[in-house]
């Protein structure tokens, strides 16, 4: 193992506007133009997920709502998202970078950290070399883009990542760290957030150089472990080790959530709507071969007021009929159906392998475990059909006439710059 004072040589890959990028495979003549890719333009969820370097120019940002974009780009193109289509070009994007390592770590579902200290001499390069190596490849075989920031620690290469786009590389080492990271405003340091900022600044510390030259101990006394943490990061001290997905802990909770296009009111068309996110909730979780012991609700009404229930399984389960009977359960129990609601979430807590969640089955239903094995043969034969045809190919029967107006975005990974 490579000692924290010996240099490592780290990757950090970073797709550049992933989202529009695989959305405009389909539209290579919209390339040049302004693109964004957003959720429905007629909805409260209508906002900005991700857009292509010519609305950048415009100022277009994430997370903004459509009306303001267009405020901005009145020529903005608008296109609907596909996390289906992200999610496999992401495998792809990383069945590429396993081919240099072994040591792939994804940070998110557009960026991966690569640990190459132990495979450079088996390309015969430098890190440099091979991260242009890899930009080629990911161009010419999937039509995208990357930018990557090779240096000695994950931090500094995030860094590098980030300090030229698109489609670049930039490498950061011990000898050019000050010179090019040290002038950046303290906000540009990863995991500096406006409120850290903020107290920084108010001690004097606006740029990383700031942050470094100030003293570790009372950066502690200021922000707590997080100040160390922090000074490690400026002054390049970090060397946190890139840890494979297979060795990464795996999901606490699988969830998924909606703002709806307009309130939901009565029974009917809230089971509509929990019966869509339950489903997204036990795909999910079949994909990741776990079950779960206990299924939680969150409801938001117009007024941004919330509620949250849990309620206990008596057998672990990934079954969308399950979760969906609990989480109605939850719901007629603390909801009155003629209240509006805005937004719902469903949850799968207490994760458990599946093939380690025994069940209790009742002594007076003998034929239980047959019949819950043909269910979950016959939820598994939807997965492969979605599979292969895509989210919208088959849904429960009360998903058909949903009130919902748009498909959910399961809550994923920290993402960047989509």
């Amino acid at each position: 193992m490579t000692s924290p004072t010996s240099d490592r040589t780290i990757l950090h890959c970073d797709l550049n506007s992933f989202y529009a990028s695989v959305e405009l495979l389909d539209y290579p003549q919209l390339c040049r133009r302004p693109v964004a890719v957003c959720g429905d333009p007629n909805s409260r969820h209508g906002i900005i997920l991700a857009k292509n370097e010519a609305a950048k120019r415009f100022k277009v940002q994430t997370a903004e709502t459509v009306w303001q974009a267009r405020k901005k780009c009145p020529e903005l193109i608008l296109l609907p998202a596909h996390h289906d289509k992200y999610h496999h070009y992401s495998k792809l994007v990383n069945t590429i970078y396993n081919r240099y390592t072994d040591l792939v770590e994804p940070f998110s579902i557009d960026e991966s950290w690569l640990d190459v200290t132990g495979t450079l001499h088996l390309f015969r390069m430098d890190g440099k070399a091979l991260a242009d190596k890899i930009r080629r490849e990911v161009r010419e075989e999937l039509g995208l883009t990357i930018s990557v920031g090779v240096s000695f620690n994950k931090i500094f290469a995030k860094m590098g990542s980030d300090y030229k786009k698109p489609d670049a590389t930039t490498l950061i080492t011990r000898e050019n760290f000050r010179e090019l990271l040290w002038p950046l405003p303290i906000g540009d340091l990863i995991f500096v957030g406006r409120s850290a900022a903020k107290t920084l600044e108010e001690y004097g510390v606006h740029t990383i150089g700031d942050l470094a030259r100030f003293d570790r101990e009372a950066l502690v006394k200021l922000l707590g472990k997080q100040g160390g943490v922090l000074h490690e990061y400026a002054t390049g001290a970090e060397h946190a080790p890139v840890i494979p997905a297979s060795q990464m802990p795996g999901p606490k909770s699988v969830g998924s959530g909606l703002t709806f296009p307009r309130n939901l009111v009565g029974w009917e068309e809230l089971r509509a709507g929990v019966t869509l996110l339950s489903d997204e909730v036990a795909a999910r979780l079949r994909q990741l071969d776990l079950k779960c012991a206990t299924v939680n609700i969150a409801v938001r009404d117009p007024n941004f007021q919330n509620i949250s229930r849990q309620k206990g399984l008596s057998s672990p389960t990934y079954l969308s009929r399950e979760i969906t009977q609990t989480a109605m359960e939850l719901l007629t129990a603390s909801w009155k159906p003629n209240a509006p609601v805005r937004a719902l979430t469903v949850t799968a807590q207490n994760l458990l392998p599946a093939d380690q969640s025994g069940e209790q089955l009742s002594l007076l239903s003998p034929d239980a475990a047959p019949r819950r094995q043909k269910v979950e043969k016959l939820e598994r034969t939807m997965d492969s059909i979605r599979e292969k045809y895509g989210r919208t190919a088959i849904s429960p029967a009360r998903t058909q006439n949903r009130p919902t107006g748009e498909k959910p975005i399961p809550p994923g990974p920290k993402h960047s710059e989509l």
